[in-house]
C-alpha cells in the first residue's frame, strides 16, 4: 500500500507538473484505490497426489480451483485507477494460485522476460481519448475475448468455463475502443500473441470485438483473434456470445467458440477445437441466488488442453452453485462441479498414473470487495 500511496501522489502531482511545462491541467483527474480478495477450499474427489488439479500428465486443467484439499488464495490484487477528460489508466498487481497456474504457459525468451515478473501483473495501461467517442490504450490489459472476468465476483459462476480458460485472460499491446453509438462499441486489438506479454516471433496478433445492446434484455457479442505463433502456424479464433436479463432476477449468459491452428511447415492437417457454454443465475432473494452451468468442449488434437496422454479432452461438464452475499462488499460462493469426458484422462485415487473419464469437485470461496 505504501507503493500505491506514493503512486497516487505521483498521479495527484500531475497537474502542477504539467502548469510548470507550459501544458493545461486537466482539473477532473481523479485516482482510486482498490482490491479484491478471493480465498477458497476445493476438494477433487480424484484426489491427486501432487495435490494439482492436473491431467496425469502434469498440465493444469483449470486455474480455478487450481489446488486440492488445501486452504489458499485464489486471486487477490490491489489496484490505482486514474481517470480524467481526455486520460486514464490502471495499474493492478495480483497474487494466488489461479495466477500462477494462469501465467504457466508464460514464455521466456532472452533474459528479460517471462512469467516470473509478469504473473503479478494483472494490468498495467495508459490510454488517450483521442475524440468523444475514441479512446487508444497501451500497455497490459484484460483480453477482448470471452464472456467472462477473470475475477470471480464479475461472473455468473465462481468457477470459469472451458471457453473462458482456453481463451486469452491478457494480452500485451494497444487496443482502440470506439463507442460507434448507444447501442454499438467495437474494440480493435494489436497484441504480442495468444495470452503472452514476452514475444515469441516476429508476427502480432489483430483481434476484433463487437458489442451490441439489441433491446434492454438483450446483448449481442462476436469477437475474434489472428496470429502467427511461433513456428510459422496460424491461428484463427472465432465466438459469438449473449447475454439475456428477462428480468431483475435472472441473467442467462451463453457464448460459442471455434478456433484452429494450421498445421507445422511440411504437410499435415489444421488442427481444430470448439467448446460453448451456457449459465444462468436466479436470484432466490436480495441475499441469495443459484447458479447453473452445462458446457462442452472439444480439443481433439491437444492444441490447448495437453493431457499428456494420448487420448484428448472431449468431455461436456455440468455445476451448480450457491451464492450468499450478506454484506455489499462480502460474498459467499460454494460450486460444485463434474466432467465427463469420451476417454479417460482424469487422475484418480486409486494409485499413481490411473485415470477416470470423470472428474468431480466441490468448491467453497470466501472474497471481500475493497
Amino acid at each position: 500500500m505504501k507503493r500505491f500511496s506514493v503512486l497516487g501522489l505521483a498521479l495527484l502531482a500531475a497537474p502542477s507538473l504539467a502548469l510548470a511545462q507550459g501544458v493545461p491541467a486537466d482539473t477532473s483527474l481523479k485516482v482510486t484505490f482498490g482490491g479484491f480478495v478471493d480465498t477458497y477450499y476445493a476438494y477433487d474427489f480424484g484426489k491427486p497426489a501432487s495435490m494439482d488439479r492436473s491431467f496425469a500428465g502434469g498440465s493444469t486443467f483449470t486455474t480455478q480451483p487450481a489446488r486440492h484439499n488445501e486452504f489458499n488464495v485464489n486471486l487477490a490484487y490491489v489496484e490505482a485507477n486514474l481517470s480524467g477528460d481526455r486520460v486514464r489508466g490502471r495499474l493492478a498487481l495480483q497474487a494466488g494460485t489461479a495466477v500462477h497456474s494462469n501465467y504457466s504457459g508464460e514464455p521466456s525468451v532472452g533474459v528479460l522476460s517471462g512469467g516470473t515478473l509478469s504473473r503479478h501483473i494483472q494490468e498495467a495501461f495508459a490510454g488517450y481519448q483521442v475524440t468523444p467517442s475514441l479512446w487508444i490504450d497501451g500497455g497490459i490489459f484484460y483480453s477482448h475475448m470471452g464472456m467472462e472476468s477473470w475475477a470471480s465476483k464479475d461472473n455468473l459462476a465462481y468457477t470459469r468455463s472451458l471457453t473462458a480458460e482456453y481463451s486469452p485472460y491478457y494480452s500485451s499491446g494497444v487496443r482502440a475502443t470506439w463507442a460507434a453509438s448507444p447501442k454499438l462499441t467495437a474494440r480493435v486489438d494489436v497484441v504480442n500473441g495468444w495470452q503472452n506479454i514476452s514475444e515469441t516471433n516476429t508476427d502480432k496478433g489483430v483481434g476484433l470485438r463487437l458489442d451490441y445492446t439489441a433491446t434492454s434484455t438483450i446483448a449481442l457479442t462476436y469477437y475474434n483473434f489472428f496470429n502467427g505463433e511461433a513456428g510459422g502456424r496460424q491461428r484463427m479464433f472465432n465466438g459469438v456470445g449473449m447475454k439475456l436479463t428477462p428480468d431483475a432476477k435472472t441473467t442467462l449468459v451463453a457464448q460459442f467458440d471455434v478456433g484452429s491452428l494450421e498445421a507445422a511447415p511440411g504437410g499435415g492437417d489444421a488442427s481444430n477445437w470448439y467448446g460453448f457454454t451456457v449459465m444462468g443465475r436466479r436470484a432466490l432473494t436480495d441475499q441469495v441466488a443459484l447458479v447453473g452451468r452445462v458446457e462442452r468442449f472439444d480439443d481433439e488434437d491437444q492444441v490447448n488442453i495437453a493431457t499428456g496422454l494420448s487420448d484428448p479432452f472431449r468431455g461436456n461438464g455440468l455445476s451448480i452453485g450457491f451464492d450468499v452475499a450478506p454484506h455489499a462488499k462480502f460474498l459467499w460462493r460454494t460450486e460444485l462441479r463434474g466432467f465427463s469426458n469420451e476417454d479417460s484422462i482424469f487422475p484418480n485415487a486409486d494409485g499413481p498414473g490411473t485415470v477416470s473419464s470423470r472428474s468431480v469437485f466441490v468448491v467453497s470461496s470466501f472474497s471481500l470487495i475493497f
